[in-house]
């Protein structure tokens, strides 16, 4: 590390004021803090000592979304393998057919925000926000594995510029960036983001790929739901009991579909205090206790998919993995203690109203956690409130 740190000093004086390369200094400044710690402090108190800066802080998380990255190319692999009706006994030959497909979006993904990123810094003349290497790799886990690699570039480009960037950047946006971009993808190129269609794509005829919610959704009014995901045959070993789901060996985003890779993340998220456990521990809370009180009023008229236990809602579609790292996100979460088990509840919350009431929608949580972005402000505004009026009633007494 010696060495390199020579060739970088050697050369820093190109890239700050004055120097020939003056311009990208912001990506210089990049790949130096990103290897070595900023020697950069603080001109005035308060003072933090802490070998924790941002950009590490950011690689945990990168570290965290690892089981979903290394299940979800495995996963790719399996659907397709599937699909043709092929051997699936060869692990690893399912996840590299399966990483083929993943790393171009991921790839994708990085260069185009990337680009983004480095032209906000260049104009702005600050350094590239090192948030961007979340953002770069949530995105793509959950897309389709079908996406088209322009609507990738496209759907980054906006996440980064209106989600993020006009705001003023890394710590300032309103809105998760990567949800932002995967809501416009949504709402703009809608068959090509959700449903069964993405799967069906790439398959061969008479061969469904809908996923587990889609399956769910269609059971009759008054209809068992549990019934309807075991009775569902596509023609190939795919079944969608709830061990199936837990594991992931499922259609869906490329890294969404495993609950338990998310579970390990959120362990190591939660090890390293940078995820909030109390945002993971909320969401899972109200999903689990507003499925199983619409599971008292199922049946009759009411849609079928009322009868999905409070455990199937946990292993299916993106509800873990959006409350392990996109609820937690520090910057559009709430910050109080409080309002962290307020705006985690209601998340979980609006993810199964959405799910259960809204056939077209039949996953909910990217709209839950964008709406609930907006009102933790407000959130937290009440929340310290509350707590300035305690403590001047502790003063009057």
């Amino acid at each position: 590390m010696k060495f390199i740190r020579k060739i970088l000093d050697k050369h820093e004086h190109h890239f700050l004021k004055g120097g020939k390369f003056e311009r990208f200094y912001p990506l210089w400044e990049a790949q130096d803090t990103f290897l070595f710690t900023s020697n950069h402090v603080t001109k005035q108190g308060p003072h933090v000592r802490d070998s924790l800066d941002s950009k590490r802080l950011m690689s945990i998380v990168v570290l965290a979304l690892v089981p979903c990255v290394l299940f979800g190319a495995y996963n790719t692999g399996l659907q397709e393998a599937w699909a043709h009706q092929e051997p699936t006994g060869d692990w690893f030959g399912l996840f590299w057919r399966g990483m083929i497909t993943m790393l171009p979006i991921i790839v994708v993904s990085y260069a185009a925000g990337g680009f983004w990123e480095l032209i906000f810094a260049v104009v702005r003349k600050h350094e590239i926000n090192e948030g961007f290497l979340v953002t770069g790799l949530l995105f793509p886990l959950v897309c389709p594995p079908s996406i088209p690699l322009w609507q990738v570039a496209v759907g980054v480009s906006f996440g980064v510029v209106i989600g993020k960037e006009i705001f003023g950047g890394t710590g300032m946006n309103i809105l998760n960036p990567a949800l932002t971009a995967r809501a416009f993808l949504y709402f703009s190129y809608p068959a090509q983001i959700s449903g069964d269609k993405v799967w069906i794509l790439a398959q061969p005829d008479g061969i469904s790929g809908a996923t587990p919610l889609n399956v769910a959704a269609m059971t009759a009014n008054g209809g068992d739901a549990v019934a309807t995901l075991h009775s569902f045959s596509n023609g190939t070993d795919l079944t969608y009991g709830f061990w199936d789901m837990f594991w992931g060996t499922i259609p869906g985003s490329l890294g969404e579909t495993s609950a338990a890779a998310c579970l390990i993340g959120a362990l190591i998220l939660i090890i390293t205090g940078v995820g909030s456990w109390r945002v993971i521990v909320s969401v899972l809370g109200g999903s689990w206790i507003t499925a199983a009180l619409l599971n008292l009023v199922a049946g009759g008229s009411l849609p079928g998919i009322l009868s999905l236990p409070p455990h199937y809602h946990l292993a299916m579609g993106g509800l873990m993995f959006a409350a392990v790292y996109m609820a937690t996100d520090p910057v559009s979460a709430a910050r109080t203690t409080k309002g962290m088990y307020i705006y985690g509840f209601l998340i979980g919350a609006l993810t199964i109203l959405i799910r259960l009431w809204n056939p077209a929608y039949p996953e909910g949580a990217m709209l839950a956690i964008l709406f609930m972005n907006v009102f933790a402000p407000l959130i937290d505004h009440y929340v310290v409130n509350a707590n300035i009026k305690r403590r001047m009633k502790r003063v009057a007494s």
